[in-house]
């Protein structure tokens, strides 16, 4: 039955695998970045990502040498952007320890920033054909089903990576993790799996039993918390004043307007003059309402209101960001800022400067 499997699993591949960019290189930092990208993202959204990315930054070198806000705005709409600086990182330790090349030893690739068990299998298997099973939940949504596995999915990654070890061919281990990776997009779906067409279905216990409904067993969700946020978009002769977070945590390295979340109490308009002074040591004057925007993040969403500020006084200074810049509103897109933010970049220059 295992061997069946196995066989089974690839006969469907080699005959409906889907094409993709790097599915079409022998490119180790192609598939290196396609992996990284792919964290958490959806195919279709990678691929226009994959491919700007490419032209960019032809080698592995290139993104070595590039400065980090070039790398951000490669990466600008893509989300989770400790990835993008992980693999800025990435890429400089294997310029400088590994003579550019992806090293083609799984210890060695687990070590770099960002790179988790998943990641480092599917690496090593793809580019270097190392027979290890790349586990993520596409995965592990598929061998549950299989052998009815009824612990919650969180905590089954070793157990379904042993299961996986017994039957991954050695000469074709990048095409089976592969082939697990369609599977579980196209057709054992987490809702309404096509059973009926699945090349596994011969061995899958939850279909034979009619509950593949059932498996995986999730996990409790927790309620996403929303936050109120308030920003200021702060006018001198004409330019604008941003600054950029601290690379250490969500959205890090990127440029934003200068605010923060509201207090209990307070008011957008006073939060707004407590995180500019607070941030960057300006004193501010909110002048007029510019939006409210509402945007959702994977564990929790915030509701941003948006205001006009005049500057006051003060020289700023970086105290609870990296950075601090004034420009020309048009000079806005050249650097990486949040989703959040570029809601409000159409509102915020509308018209000429108001303060």
């Amino acid at each position: 039955m295992k061997r069946q499997l196995s066989s089974n699993l690839l006969k469907w591949y080699d005959s409906e695998k889907i094409s993709l960019p790097w599915r079409n290189s022998a490119n180790a930092y192609h598939i290196f970045l396609s992996e990284v990208m792919l964290q958490q993202t959806q195919v279709n959204t990678v691929i226009p990502y994959f491919q700007r990315w490419i032209q960019a930054f032809p080698t592995i070198k290139d993104v070595a040498q590039a400065p980090l806000d070039h790398i951000l705005k490669q990466w600008e709409g893509l989300g989770y952007y400790s990835r993008a600086r992980n693999f800025h990182k990435s890429c400089q330790i294997i310029c400088e320890k590994f003579s550019g090349e992806i090293p083609n030893n799984i210890e060695a690739i687990s070590s770099l920033p960002g790179i988790g068990p998943y990641s480092a299998a599917a690496v090593m298997s793809i580019a270097f054909h190392h027979p290890l099973p790349a586990v993520d939940a596409n995965v592990l949504r598929i061998v549950s089903r299989l052998h009815l596995l009824s612990a919650p999915v969180s905590t089954l990654t070793g157990k379904v990576a042993s299961l996986l070890s017994e039957i991954i061919p050695k000469n074709r281990a990048g095409d089976f993790n592969q082939a697990m990776m369609d599977l579980g997009r196209v057709i054992c779906t987490n809702r309404n799996p096509k059973c009926d067409i699945c090349p596994l279905n011969i061995c899958c216990k939850a279909y034979a039993k009619n509950l593949t409904h059932a498996f995986p067993k999730k996990n409790a969700k927790p309620l996403k918390p929303v936050y109120k946020i308030a920003v200021g978009v702060i006018w001198r002769d004409g330019d604008i004043l941003i600054s950029r977070r601290k690379e250490e945590g969500l959205l890090g390295g990127l440029w934003e307007f200068p605010g923060g979340k509201l207090l209990p109490g307070e008011t957008a308009e006073n939060c707004i003059v407590r995180e500019v002074q607070e941030e960057l040591g300006v004193v501010v004057q909110t002048t007029e309402f510019i939006k409210q925007i509402k945007h959702s993040y994977t564990h929790f969403s915030i509701i941003m209101d948006a205001y006009h500020c005049k500057y006051i006084s003060g020289e700023p200074r970086c105290y609870q960001c990296s950075d601090w810049r004034w420009i020309e509103p048009e000079d806005i897109s050249m650097l990486p800022f949040p989703k959040a933010n570029h809601k409000l970049f159409q509102h915020a220059f509308a018209k000429e400067e108001l303060c």
